[in-house]
C-alpha cells in the first residue's frame, strides 16, 4: 500500500512539475516572440543603429624635364576617413560623426610640408518632442595629428601640434529641421581652447600669467546641409557660429562647403572651400580651397 501511494505521489508531482516547466517554456517563447516582433517593427520604422564609414586618398603629381617655360616638380597626397554612427529611436536620435584627414606635399627640393590635418568628432543627442523643433545636447572636439609650421622667409617655425590647440564645445538648445536636407540648431554652450606649448591660442595678453586653457560661455549656432542635387552629385555645408557672452561682437565663424561628384564606384571629384574667422588664431579671415580627384572605398 505504501509503495502504491509513493508511486501515485511521484506521478502527481512529475505531472505538476511538467506542467510548470511547460508554462515556463510558453512564457519564455512568448517573450522571445514579442522581442523579435518589436525588433522587426523598429527595423521597419527605421529604428536602431546605422553606421557609415568611407576612406580614400587624393593624389596630385606634376613632373618636368627640360621644360622651357619653367616649373617645379610637385607631389601631394591627402588620406582621409569619414564616418558616422546614428541611433534613431522613437523618442531620441543620437548621431556621432567623425572626420580624419592628413595630407602633405613635396614641392621641388623643399621637402615635405603639411597641407591638410584634421581630427574632428561630434556627438549630438536630439529628443523628439515635436515635428520640426526639438531640444538637443551636443559635444564636439577638433584638433590635429601632427606639427604645423609657418615658413617666413624660408625658415621653419612651429605653430601647433597634436592637441595643441584643441577646441572643445558643449552646448544645449533647440534644433530645427524644416526640410530633410537641412537641420539648424541654436543654443548656449561652453567652448574650451586647450594648449600646452603654443599658448597664443588660449593666453589673455591683458594678464601677466600665461593661460594654457581658455574657457568661454556663449551662444552657439550650427547649420548642416546635405543636398543631393543630381544622381551622382552632392553638396554638403556646415556653418558654425560661436559668440562669447563677454565679447559678443567677436563671433567665431567656420564655414565648410564641399561639392562632390562620383565618377564611378571608386573615383570621386571634389571642390572644397573652408572659411575660418577666429581671432584666437588670427585677426585675418582664413580661406582654404581644394580641388581634388581621388579614390574612395566604402567600408561600412
Amino acid at each position: 500500500m505504501k509503495q502504491m501511494l509513493s508511486i501515485v505521489l511521484y506521478l502527481v508531482s512529475t505531472t505538476v512539475y511538467s506542467q510548470e516547466r511547460s508554462q515556463e517554456d510558453i512564457e519564455r517563447e512568448k517573450a522571445f516572440q514579442e522581442r523579435a516582433a518589436k525588433l522587426q517593427q523598429d527595423s521597419a520604422k527605421g529604428f536602431g543603429w546605422t553606421h557609415k564609414l568611407v576612406t580614400g586618398v587624393n593624389l596630385t603629381q606634376v613632373s618636368y624635364k627640360d621644360w622651357a617655360p619653367g616649373g617645379q616638380n610637385a607631389l601631394a597626397y591627402t588620406l582621409w576617413l569619414n564616418g558616422s554612427s546614428v541611433q534613431n529611436m522613437e523618442k531620441t536620435n543620437w548621431s556621432n560623426s567623425y572626420k580624419f584627414a592628413f595630407g602633405q606635399t613635396r614641392l621641388s627640393d623643399q621637402g615635405l610640408r603639411k597641407t591638410d590635418d584634421e581630427v574632428f568628432f561630434e556627438s549630438l543627442l536630439i529628443y523628439k518632442l515635436w515635428t520640426h523643433i526639438n531640444p538637443y545636447a551636443s559635444a564636439t572636439l577638433r584638433t590635429q595629428f601632427g606639427k604645423g609650421f609657418e615658413y617666413p622667409q624660408g625658415a621653419e617655425v612651429p605653430v601647433s601640434k597634436f592637441f595643441d590647440p584643441a577646441y572643445l564645445t558643449q552646448s544645449i538648445g533647440a534644433a530645427y529641421k524644416p526640410i530633410p536636407e537641412m537641420v539648424t540648431r541654436l543654443g548656449i554652450g561652453v567652448r574650451e581652447i586647450v594648449t600646452s606649448q603654443f599658448n597664443r591660442y588660449s593666453d589673455d595678453p591683458k594678464t601677466v600669467a600665461v593661460e594654457k586653457v581658455k574657457v568661454n560661455g556663449g551662444i552657439e549656432s550650427v547649420t548642416n546641409v546635405e543636398w543631393s542635387f543630381a544622381e551622382n552629385m552632392q553638396f554638403k555645408s556646415t556653418l558654425e557660429l560661436f559668440a562669447p557672452f563677454n565679447t559678443l561682437d567677436e563671433v567665431t565663424v567656420r564655414s565648410d562647403n564641399t561639392i562632390s561628384a562620383s565618377v564611378n564606384k571608386y573615383v570621386t571629384v571634389g571642390f572644397n572651400v573652408l572659411l575660418v574667422n577666429d581671432v584666437t588664431a588670427s585677426r585675418k579671415t582664413q580661406i582654404k580651397q581644394v580641388l581634388a580627384i581621388g579614390f574612395s572605398y566604402i567600408l561600412l
